[in-house]
């Protein structure tokens, strides 16, 4: 019996590294995807910190614009419009209906297409983090608040791919159905912010890439976004996390809301 007993979480987790592994593959053989996927999300942040950091000594706050490009560029165009694409056209090519008649669960079918992009997105943010840090930037003051941000940002952007998969007929169409998401997150940009209007710019700070931004901001430099606040310590910038998480938790309650209520299956024509 206690052999049985543990043996069974290792059945359970089987069909969703089955999945994984035939997203993975699929994702490895569209060398466009590769392509954007890599070079994009390392190039852009990297040329531009160099850019900053060219007749200056580099800063915690060249820092953290390198890592808030790094996340827009990853969690929009890698994760938020890779599991999108997919998902569609699983579902035009019937893959999805086929795969609820197996041993998978419904959660291991979703979570499948966006762990090839999680990958990548981490992968992408290590190489940042060694040029960043390898160019002589300090250390960054709250490693934790930097991960929450790459982690939280890629579960949340993950099911906003489902919850706009709901309104998209194919992958052709996901170009448009994704253009509203993409706005709203671009919003969340600290540069972007910082030349709103003042209500519009309280508005921008509960968007979803806005709370991506400020976790970065408060994880690399230590101060808020906008903001011209003494640096705060590694134990001082932990109360702050409470409202960029929370607008992460908005957020994915929101997108979760609308993947149980409006998700489907298969192509209804």
């Amino acid at each position: 019996m206690t052999t049985l007993a543990r043996s069974a979480p290792r059945f359970h987790r089987r069909p969703l590294a089955a999945l994984a592994k035939a997203e993975y593959l699929q994702f490895r053989r569209n060398k466009t995807l590769i392509y954007m996927a890599t070079v994009f999300p390392i190039g852009i942040p990297v040329a531009m910190f160099f850019i900053a950091a060219r007749d200056a000594t580099p800063t915690r706050a060249t820092a953290a614009m390198a890592f808030e490009l790094l996340a827009v560029v990853a969690l929009l165009f890698v994760q938020y419009y890779s599991v999108l694409s997919m998902v569609t056209t699983r579902r035009g090519e019937g893959v999805l209906k086929r795969l609820r008649t197996g041993e998978s669960t419904d959660r291991q079918i979703l979570t499948a297409p966006a762990i090839p992009g999680a990958v990548v997105t981490l992968a992408c943010a290590a190489v940042v983090a060694a040029v960043v840090y390898g160019a002589g930037v300090p250390a960054p003051v709250n490693p934790v608040a930097i991960l929450l941000a790459l982690l939280g940002g890629i579960l949340l952007f993950s099911l906003l791919a489902l919850a706009t998969s709901t309104v998209t007929k194919n992958a052709e169409a996901a170009q448009i159905t994704s253009l509203p998401v993409m706005t709203v997150a671009m919003l969340g940009l600290a540069s972007i912010r910082g030349i709103l209007p003042d209500r519009l710019a309280d508005i921008a700070d509960w968007t979803p890439f806005a709370a991506v931004s400020d976790l970065i901001s408060l994880g690399v430099a230590g101060t808020a976004v906008g903001t011209t606040e003494p640096v705060l310590g590694f134990a001082a910038t932990f109360p702050e996390l409470g409202r960029p998480f929370a607008t992460l938790a908005i957020w994915t309650v929101l997108a979760l809301a609308l993947i149980r209520t409006s998700f489907r299956w298969d192509d209804r024509g």
